[in-house]
């Protein structure tokens, strides 16, 4: 994946596409005020929060691609990729941006609150989907931000107060996000239930064949989630990871085919294991038994 800009640095992005800056650590940009400008898909070493009235078609958000073209937040923590490859064109876009860099919340409250902070661990292809109470919200205090950015730069206490705002923005982040999840959550059993359909499925039609065992991220991109979040919505409603579902699928399946006389090798093969030996580790590790002990402890009953 080829990027057109690196954010190192919060103010990157305001030096590229022509927005004023008022902080060496902090950019804040209202996006209505900077004109048209061209895509960028960029790679982020900052923190980034985008709140935008809609975003682009098929823009890249973390591994994935977003197709959501109504506004929402975007949450970026270093190391993460997002945007829309430049291809020439041009577009005004409306809402507001704040980066921040690391460096800038070291030591801070907002430091210790990172890993409580779950909408920065989206990596595949969601944003956060806000209410436009919520988004008037989020706007007013960028705004409010900008305003300290601005007229008390020189002021005692000013980083303190940036602080402070970044820390209010992030936890009303955070609040919009424990709501969103808990919607979904009410609906964990309708997602359950396309899990359950979709290991179904990925067997009837031999996917094992080609891509082995199934994996969390492979259930989580065919049911339009991020990895992150899919785990969130199985473990709130199951009490067990999606792994751990898988597994137990897996196991369940392997039960069967030894009691139906299938050599150890072909279940293995079948179930999509590499090596017979993987498939007889796990099968110990998860039952205590090897496979032919379970198929002897059966024949005795």
């Amino acid at each position: 994946m080829n990027t057109d800009l690196y954010i190192n640095k919060a103010n990157d992005y305001a030096h590229d596409i022509g927005a004023p800056v008022y902080h060496p650590h902090v950019s804040v940009i209202h996006y209505d005020e900077v004109g048209e400008i061209r895509h960028t898909l960029n790679r982020i070493n900052c923190y980034g929060i985008f709140l935008q009235k809609e975003f682009p078609e098929r823009l890249t958000y973390g591994v994935g691609t977003y197709h959501e073209g109504d506004g929402s937040l975007m949450a970026y923590s270093p190391g993460q990729i997002g945007g829309k490859s430049d291809d020439g064109t041009l577009r005004q876009y409306h809402g507001w941006v704040l980066l921040f860099d690391n460096e800038f919340i070291q030591g801070s409250p907002i430091e210790q609150k990172l890993g409580d902070y779950y909408f920065f661990s989206y990596h595949s292809n969601e944003a956060l989907i806000l209410t436009p109470g919520e988004k008037d919200i989020l706007a007013l205090l960028m705004a409010n931000l900008r305003n300290e950015l601005v007229m008390h730069g020189q002021a005692s206490g000013h980083d303190d107060i940036i602080r402070d705002y970044i820390l209010l923005i992030l936890d009303y982040c955070n609040r919009f996000y424990l709501r969103q999840f808990k919607e979904m959550s009410s609906k964990g059993s309708d997602i359950l239930s396309r899990f359950q359909q979709l290991l179904t499925d990925y067997y009837a039609n031999d996917r094992q064949r080609s891509l082995g065992l199934p994996s969390v991220k492979y259930c989580a991109s065919e049911l339009c989630l991020s990895p992150g979040y899919f785990g969130d919505i199985i473990r709130n409603t199951l009490g067990d990871s999606p792994k751990d579902y898988i597994r137990d699928f897996v196991i369940m399946r392997a039960k069967n085919l030894i009691l139906s006389g299938m050599p150890i090798a072909q279940i293995a093969e079948d179930l999509g294991f590499e090596y017979p030996q993987h498939f007889t580790r796990m099968f110990k590790n998860t039952t205590g038994q090897t496979p032919r002990q379970f198929l002897y402890q059966q024949r005795k009953k």
